[in-house]
């Protein structure tokens, strides 16, 4: 096994972990609710259930539910499950408002939040819904929900719809001006069931009462999207792309904090390697610590309908190929972002892009923003398929796996690497085999935020981060 100049660690017994086996998903699980929270007989929102394991955990760090699939929300919808991306923003008196992705497709209705036949659609104005579908039952399902949690009482204040009738809404990122950027993961074109193209980012205010208006932004494009992270020294916005043969984007507002006054998308270039190949699929191209000059090149037709966005990058303008970009993130040390299947084992890779001090400007050519293969593990005891992450206030990264169904790893973890390269397990779904997501930290760094994606709960993990050298090692 090659991993280079990082370490790698994969220590179970410095985390702690009682892995007693998982237990089976069971109907309660995904049960609906059938009365207003609060009122006589009704769960509240985000109550834990009695002996329900849902993490394992470092000793003495703890986890409780903030949000699960099912309950009636404050908007008396229904809280949707396949909960995907999210951010934690600071709301007022000390309050966490997180805005929560719902990878949902107009056919999923047991698991939206209008009810098994879309009952509820008439709780909505349909102006807020970005596309109704061409009949009732075909109505966009994924968007976004969002939570105001007080972290002192540890209780769940109002949960609501805040995004509706988009599709797929995998991950995205927070903006320095307080929005949330979701992303479609699908290129799905109006047809006899969808009445609108989809394939785009939308914007979400984290301070917001209700459903905001769903404006597809067109200019950041119509591709597999799956997160963003922003720059807030520069206020450019950085994308991946779900696909195995994927680009980087960035895209220039003409309007800082504006995305929606348009701008420009350009795709990201290797210095002197016209289409180099990033994915060390046959043949290793790159090594973990390995820097690159990078150079941006403006794309064309960035509305495309027929999903060739990536192709002409690669193929006509000599830009870089991933594999399958997942999460990313801004750090103080640069933007990190995750390809899910990159590595000869196809295991994954994190890489960290470092801006130029011109990021964006006329003189960034003459100092280029630097490219570097952070990790790349090529051992599924050490990682399998890093998707969504966060980096801490302090700078490690907590990432999350996704290999949901597969029989050799079906453990799903949060790992933790330092800025030294070091992986460890942090922790593990105890509750099911489905794939964690969303992970992301409180504004203070107190709590530590993540979805179980399926059926859809969202976790608030607390412990000593103040020691967490020691509690950690």
């Amino acid at each position: 096994m090659s991993l280079s100049r990082r370490h790698l660690l994969l220590n179970s017994s410095a985390v702690a972990m009682g892995f007693a086996g998982l237990r089976a998903l069971s109907g309660s699980d995904v049960a609906l609710a059938a009365q207003e929270p609060g009122t006589a007989g009704a769960p509240a929102l985000g109550a834990d259930k009695p002996g329900e394991k849902l993490l394992d955990l470092p000793e003495g760090f703890t986890c409780h539910v903030v949000s699960r699939f099912g309950q009636t929300m404050s908007d008396g919808l229904r809280t949707p499950g396949s909960a995907d991306g999210m951010a934690a923003f600071a709301g007022t008196d000390g309050k966490v408002i997180l805005v929560r992705n719902h990878e949902l497709t107009a056919d999923q209705k047991k698991s939206g939040p209008f009810g098994d036949d879309n009952r509820l659609l008439n709780k909505l104005q349909r102006a807020k819904l970005y596309d109704p579908g061409m009949k009732d039952e075909y109505a966009g399902l994924g968007g976004t929900t969002t939570i105001i949690y007080d972290p002192r009482t540890k209780k769940t204040e109002r949960e609501f719809l805040s995004l509706a009738g988009t599709c797929r809404n995998c991950a995205g990122g927070p903006t320095p001006w307080n929005t949330w950027i979701t992303c479609e993961e699908t290129v799905q074109l109006a047809d006899e069931n969808y009445a609108r193209d989809h394939g785009y980012n939308f914007e979400v205010p984290a301070i917001a009462d209700g459903p905001c208006d769903p404006v597809p932004l067109k200019a950041m494009g119509r591709f597999n999207h799956e997160a963003v992270a922003v720059d807030p020294k520069s206020g450019i916005v950085y994308q991946t792309e779900d696909r195995e043969n994927s680009l980087i984007y960035r895209f220039l507002p003409t309007k800082r904090g504006k995305l929606v006054e348009g701008g420009r998308l350009q795709a990201l270039r290797v210095r002197g390697q016209k289409s180099f190949d990033t994915r060390n699929w046959w043949r290793a191209t790159v090594t973990p610590g390995q820097k690159m000059d990078v150079e941006w090149v403006d794309m064309e037709d960035v509305e495309s309908r027929d999903d060739e966005l990536r192709l002409w990058g690669f193929y006509g303008q000599g830009c870089a190929r991933f594999a399958r970009g997942e999460g990313m993130w801004h750090g103080k040390d640069g933007i990190y972002f995750a390809c899910t299947s990159g590595g000869s084992k196809r295991r994954g890779q994190i890489w960290r892009y470092t801006p130029s001090l011109r990021e964006g400007e006329r003189g960034e050519v003459d100092a280029p923003g630097k490219l570097e293969l952070f990790v790349e593990p090529d051992d599924h005891n050490v990682c399998e398929n890093c998707d969504n992450l966060t980096v801490a206030p302090w700078g490690d990264l907590f990432v999350c796996e996704d290999h949901a169904g597969r029989r050799n790893t079906p453990e799903q973890y949060i790992l933790r690497i330092t800025p030294a390269g070091k992986i460890s397990r942090f922790a593990r779904n105890a509750l099911n085999r489905t794939e964690l997501a969303g992970v992301t930290f409180s504004p203070d760094g107190a709590t530590l935020f993540v979805n179980i994606f399926s059926p859809g709960v969202t976790v608030a993990i607390t412990g000593p981060w103040q020691n967490r050298e020691a509690a950690l090692s």
